[in-house]
């Protein structure tokens, strides 16, 4: 989502890291390029001038310009900034003293409410909690079977009305059921799935507000789709000013949107944004971290939720058995095809790029070196080819003559050169593995280096 803006900020901030010396009229122009980039990035005009005014009182002082390192010291207050423009620390979910913790979601049409509900209930089960979703939408055609397939996916029961919801008091009566059933079976949390509305139109926000007053929610938590822009700060503002929201839920980062929405929320109305939805499956909710996002702005990549993500990807049994393999080098194409398989569960290729740091030129030298598919589909090829191998073929990768090869190809829908491309991509892997592991059960390596370095960074984003 900030790929372009991350480019422009990187390129303003690297002139000011490199000079020596610097003058106050040099931050001043590198701040209006700054300025330029973040209006460019639909950021509200209103907070991009309150950010560079801080920010230039701070970066002006001749405690910055005539310290040792000045460019760095600007930098890190740009970083300061961004981090307290979206909210310093992240915001979890307000708990009920007593439970079910009832937590309302509101939004416009089409931003992926009902869909974050079947999120927001998979987070509560994962930390070992009863969760009761709530189809609340009497208008759209077939939202409660929508939330019906997704409780049965999560196995979380749905709370049905047996017949469609005609007035404003029906909404009301029924939410208040679906909230004394969590209460009288034990659930730990009920969530409300209302129905989408225009922030205009006055009678369905009426009915909400109906809803609130019904039910007493620990969260009402704003939907909002992040490429509508600067408009989803006005659609946030006119919610608040009727519900008093206590948080917000961005949907759709993973696309093309330009980040004003994420940058601007928290200043426009005041509450924290709590999770991003970074896509469509059940897991693709993710806790919003203003100081790792404001890394990942500036391109110093966000290398706590990197680990964090593998962390839940690869349990600690696995991660020994594969240092054992690629230690003693049996590591096998069955192997390669699993770690394939976990690896596309922590996203894209461009949003496990956007968590390293120096992000912008690893895109530009994968994008100068990409043939003409995309690395996810490369990947599903590679995994069709090793799918059409035999088990012996694939714990010895030795045996695969042209034949073989032949049979291979044809089986996976491709040719014998990209089955050679395959084991020779295979060989370097391993190779890659065995320096990135240390080679020897219980070293390091890079990658036990790269946790160091996270550690550090949070020690030194910590107060």
């Amino acid at each position: 989502m900030f790929s372009s803006l991350t480019e422009k900020i990187d390129g303003v901030l690297k002139k000011l890291r490199s000079a020596g010396v610097l003058k106050e009229q040099d931050v001043i122009q590198a701040l209006k390029e700054v300025r330029l980039a973040l209006l460019e990035a639909d950021v509200n005009f209103r907070v991009v001038k309150d950010f560079i005014g801080r920010v230039q009182g701070k970066a002006t002082g001749s405690t910055v310009l005539e310290s040792l390192t000045p460019g760095q010291q600007v930098v890190k207050i740009v970083w300061e900034e961004l981090r307290d423009l979206m909210g310093h620390e992240h915001s979890g979910l307000s708990l009920a003293s007593q439970p079910p913790t009832v937590v309302m979601m509101v939004g416009l049409q089409g931003a992926g409410k009902t869909t974050t509900c079947g999120k927001l209930a998979r987070v509560f089960t994962q930390q070992g909690k009863r969760v009761l979703l709530v189809a609340a939408d009497p208008r759209r055609p077939a939202a409660a079977e929508q939330l019906a397939a997704l409780g049965a996916s999560l196995d979380v029961p749905v709370h049905r009305a047996d017949r469609p919801l005609a007035t404003r008091e029906e909404v009301v009566r029924f939410c208040s059921e679906g909230v004394l059933r969590g209460r009288d079976h034990g659930y730990d949390g009920v969530i409300l799935d209302t129905g989408g509305r225009l922030h205009v139109d006055d009678e369905l926000m009426r009915e909400l507000e109906a809803v609130k007053a019904s039910v007493t929610p620990q969260e009402v938590l704003l939907v909002a789709d992040a490429m509508t822009g600067q408009e989803a700060v006005n659609v946030a503002e006119q919610f608040d000013q009727r519900l008093d929201v206590t948080g917000v839920i961005l949907t759709k980062i993973e696309g093309d949107a330009r980040g004003g929405a994420l940058l601007s929320m928290r200043a426009a109305i005041g509450k924290p944004v709590k999770y991003l939805g970074v896509g469509e499956k059940s897991d693709a909710l993710e806790p919003f971290h203003p100081d790792r996002m404001a890394s990942r702005i500036l391109g110093m990549g966000d290398v706590l939720s990197l680990i964090e993500k593998a962390q839940r990807s690869f349990s600690q049994e696995q991660a020994l058995t594969l240092q054992k393999r690629v230690s003693s080098n049996t590591l096998t194409l069955e192997d390669f095809r699993d770690q394939i398989k976990r690896v596309n569960k922590l996203g894209s290729m461009d949003q496990i790029l956007g968590m390293l740091p120096g992000a912008g030129k690893l895109k530009s030298m994968m994008n100068a070196g990409m043939s003409h598919e995309l690395p996810e589909k490369e990947m599903k090829r590679v995994v069709a080819m090793i799918d059409s191998m035999t088990p012996v073929e694939r714990s010895d990768h030795t045996i695969l003559n042209g034949g073989r090869k032949k049979r291979v190809a044809k089986g996976s829908g491709t040719s014998v050169q990209e089955v050679n491309r395959l084991i020779k991509q295979f060989l370097t892997a391993r190779n890659m593995l065995k320096s990135l592991t240390g080679g020897k059960p219980g070293k390091p390596g890079k990658l036990g280096k790269l946790k160091k370095r996270g550690k550090l960074i949070r020690a030194l984003q910590s107060p």
